[in-house]
């Protein structure tokens, strides 16, 4: 049975979950919760979507190096053989993992903490460093898209 489709169905659909809803939430939701949300409410927004949000992130990273390397080894039998694209969409995709435990664990966690005790200023902080994170990752992950989609005709 050739799993080739599958897996790269699987990878394909959790790289779409993860970026297109960093996508959504950087560019879209941000600027408008911005503009229409007093901190508080905006923060415990924030709260709620990544409440939603992350667990579709730990599903993501989870499919994502598995379906990865199970493509690798069977396109390439290991992964020396691999071309020069393949590896920097794995080095790539490594970092992002390693910034979205980063956030997960250190900011998201934080920003519970001050919304649900209130701490306004605090919380604003840990947004900020959650936005700044995120940007950088959705960046990342536009770059592994790029490579992705182009780089076997680099």
């Amino acid at each position: 049975m050739n799993l080739i489709p599958l897996l790269l169905s699987l990878h394909v659909l959790a790289a779409v979950i993860w970026v297109g809803g960093m996508f959504f939430a950087h560019q879209c939701l941000r600027p408008v919760a911005a503009t229409l949300l007093e901190p508080p409410a905006r923060l415990g927004q924030w709260v709620g979507v990544f409440a939603r949000f992350f667990p579709w992130v730990w599903v993501s990273i989870i499919v994502l190096p598995i379906s990865g390397y199970a493509l690798i080894f069977k396109l390439y039998n290991n992964i020396g053989d691999a071309p020069l694209y393949v590896h920097l969409m794995n080095g790539i995709g490594l970092l992002m993992i390693a910034i979205y435990l980063f956030v997960y664990f250190s900011p998201y966690q934080k920003l519970k903490d001050a919304v649900a005790t209130q701490i306004w200023p605090d919380g604003a902080a840990q947004l900020a460093r959650i936005r700044f994170l995120v940007g950088v990752n959705l960046s990342l992950g536009l770059l592994v898209i790029a490579l992705a989609s182009s780089g076997r005709y680099l």
